[in-house]
């Protein structure tokens, strides 16, 4: 809740062109966004409701970031919606990645590589809330996940994930999305910010290139 609030802030300064105070509001609510995650497994109470509240959320206040961005630049709506869905596209990739490497780990599973049914809620939470923030969840991110397993539908089959390789791939994550916002918001560059997420998916076909050679060259050498 508390991300929320500091991402509505931002919106507000947004509209109001105080761009310094609204990067500020960005990154505060990417530290909380991480934070709440970090917070939850660190005390081993993860939870299924609150792993979809935060992805819903998310994609809500990234609608709502894009489009007061291009209210304010006077921009296409139409732009606005070509830019949130590559923008999307991007942290999917991110995330399809992270959530591979780390159930490949034993880590944290609240984050399924495929949201297919509804899980067994986890104690401390009700089934009947789970599959309500489930199928809101799909809704809002199924035709997302269905078009980056299209894309790389053998990623999960493979073996090395090297760390350099995922540093690399965050630059599609949430948090460094919201950085160059507020970078280009600080350098009063808000005009072009759109543009920028269309073409920066250009990199989703690079990742995907790198990530299918590493798998290759792996499996020659073995």
């Amino acid at each position: 809740m508390m991300f929320i609030a500091a991402g509505v802030v931002a919106i507000a300064c947004i509209l109001l062109e105080q761009f310094w105070l609204a990067a500020f509001f960005l990154i505060v609510k990417s530290i909380l966004d991480a934070a709440d995650g970090e917070l939850a497994r660190v005390k081993q109470t993860p939870s299924y409701t609150g792993r979809y509240f935060d992805s819903v959320s998310d994609i809500i206040l990234n609608v709502c970031f894009l489009y007061s961005i291009s209210y304010t630049t006077q921009g296409s709506l139409i732009w606005v919606v070509v830019a949130f869905i590559a923008m999307q596209l991007q942290g999917t990739l991110y995330n399809y990645y992270y959530v591979i490497l780390r159930n490949k780990v034993d880590g944290d599973t609240t984050s399924r590589v495929f949201e297919d049914k509804p899980p067994v809620a986890l104690p401390g939470e009700k089934q009947s809330t789970v599959n309500k923030w489930f199928w809101t969840y799909t809704f809002c991110y199924v035709a997302f996940d269905k078009a980056i397993y299209w894309i790389d539908r053998q990623a999960e089959q493979a073996h090395h994930y090297p760390k350099w390789f995922m540093t690399l791939v965050s630059a599609f994550g949430l948090g460094f999305q919201l950085l160059i916002i507020s970078v280009m918001l600080c350098l009063g560059l808000a005009e072009y910010i759109v543009a920028f997420f269309i073409g920066y998916s250009v990199l989703i076909g690079v990742f995907v290139g790198i990530r299918r050679y590493l798998n290759r060259e792996l499996t020659q050498t073995r």
